[in-house]
């Protein structure tokens, strides 16, 4: 098993979050510092700053967050405006995914490293949605030359649904997460982003949430959920 699945399914942080320990050096397997990409046996010792992996034996945990603008996406404590520390829930958790530190709205987060894995693989096709506000006019041009794809980072941005909501508001469903997407999707047709919102993730959507506050999924949202991520 690859080393950032095998510490993602412990709990203890998500792969992105694993990544990183990895490149600063703070992971070893037997002894030996760990490389990326680096493959765990069972009999393995894995070690994150020379100390065991704490067992989760925690209760599985699903928080949505309505995230503010200024927020960073990241377990590092030492970033300043952490999403761990923002949230300050008491058992360990980690986000699902990322929003910049400019956009607002749903996120989640976790302690099941199972159902990260499971929601970030962007084969799988799942739904996020957001709504945007830029700088110029929305035009039908617009609209047509981002629901066809774009390109951006030397690939073509997958076809998705984009629908105008004001003169310079439009939303959109995505079923992948490159880097700053939308941001890069509109510069490259010559817009500027001024808003960035996230109001929906699969099933999952900010329903009246405060900005700054987080809840508990619900029992049928999170049954919803995970069938969905069988």
């Amino acid at each position: 098993m690859r080393i950032n699945k095998y510490i993602s399914e412990t709990g203890f942080c998500s792969r992105r979050e694993t990544n990183r320990l990895i490149a600063a050096g703070r992971i070893t397997i037997n002894g030996t510092v760990c490389e990326a990409g680096a493959n765990v046996e069972p009999q393995d010792s894995v070690l994150i700053d020379g100390e065991t992996i704490p067992v989760n034996n925690s209760e599985p945990v699903y928080l949505a967050l309505n995230k503010p603008i200024g927020i960073v996406c990241t377990a590092a404590e030492q970033v300043a405006g952490n999403i761990i520390s923002y949230v300050n829930f008491p058992s360990r958790i980690f986000a699902i995914g990322r929003l910049d530190k400019a956009s607002e709205g749903l996120i989640l987060l976790t302690n099941d490293g199972d159902i990260v894995n499971k929601m970030m693989r962007s084969e799988h096709g799942h739904e996020k949605e957001y709504v945007v506000t830029v700088d110029k006019p929305v035009t039908g041009e617009f609209t047509q030359a981002m629901s066809r794809g774009v390109e951006i980072l030397n690939v073509i941005t997958k076809p998705c649904d984009v629908y105008q909501q004001g003169e310079y508001e439009f939303r959109i469903i995505l079923t992948q997460g490159l880097n700053l997407q939308i941001r890069r999707m509109c510069k490259a047709l010559g817009y500027s982003v001024l808003k960035l919102e996230r109001i929906r993730i699969m099933n999952i959507t900010l329903d009246h949430l405060e900005r700054g506050k987080w809840r508990h999924l619900d029992g049928e949202e999170l049954k919803v959920l995970l069938s969905t991520l069988r």
